[in-house]
């Protein structure tokens, strides 16, 4: 192999490595924006709220980048095989990181709300759920960094988890709207809070999903687990953004 063809192949794999260092930047980011949220509806923190929806642009341009040097590498490096899947595997996993960022600003648009009523009990389920998400994030990205199929399948079969608890919560924050009608607004809100943390876990089960495409070149042949029965009485809540903000 000649000189420039050493330097091209070594240019093609630094592109590769930042399209997956991006990737990692938006997951960090994501998965702190959750966290923060979350603790933002605990300490009823109006503050960190509003810093977190001003902070979600910053997920949004890195989507930006993935996506301009994702074509760029189209365009001039015609890749095959791995590599190509490599690509499409950053753009699908970019687009879900982006959602989840969209979701955790929509948490914190619900604390802004919450923050001004009275607080219900049903608060104390929501860090354990957002705990939940928040691990299963990090292990998806984890699977992501070490092409691990074996841990993306464990993130694919936890998203039951998720939906499960959901369903508790939605059921418990029913309870509490029957038993006093002034609990209404407030648990209505937080019947959105927990769908969106709900829907944050399924995207990160869509980039599970990815992983094990990105590894093993096909798609899962199962369909996947749910346990989520609240699905059945709420419509999906769509991220934050121009013409889907709840």
């Amino acid at each position: 192999m000649s000189g420039t063809e050493m330097h091209t192949v070594r240019s093609f794999e630094d592109e590769l490595n930042q399209l997956s260092d991006i990737i990692l930047r938006m997951g960090g980011m994501a998965e702190a924006q959750l966290t923060a949220a979350v603790q933002a509806l605990v300490r009823r923190d109006s503050l960190a709220a509003t810093d977190i929806i001003v902070a979600d642009h910053r997920i949004d341009a890195l989507e930006q980048d993935i996506h301009a040097l994702a074509v760029r590498i189209l365009a001039l490096r015609q890749p095959m095989a791995d590599d190509l899947r490599a690509i499409v595997s950053a753009l699908k996993i970019s687009a879900d990181l982006e959602r989840i960022g969209d979701y955790a600003a929509n948490v914190a648009k619900r604390v802004l709300v919450i923050n001004q009523l009275p607080p219900v009990p049903a608060l104390a389920s929501i860090p354990l759920m957002g705990r939940l998400v928040q691990e299963i994030i990090k292990e998806v990205l984890d699977a992501y960094v070490e092409r691990d199929v074996e841990k993306a399948l464990g993130v694919w079969h936890r998203d039951q988890e998720v939906d499960e608890l959901h369903t508790s919560m939605f059921r418990e924050l029913v309870s509490l709207m029957m038993e006093d009608p002034r609990n209404i607004t407030a648990c209505t809100h937080l019947m959105f809070v927990a769908k969106n943390i709900e829907r944050i876990g399924d995207h990160a089960t869509n980039i599970a999903e990815t992983v094990h495409f990105l590894t093993v070149g096909r798609v899962l042949p199962m369909s996947r687990p749910k346990g989520d029965q609240a699905g059945e009485f709420m419509a999906p809540v769509q991220p934050s953004g121009s013409s889907r903000d709840t």
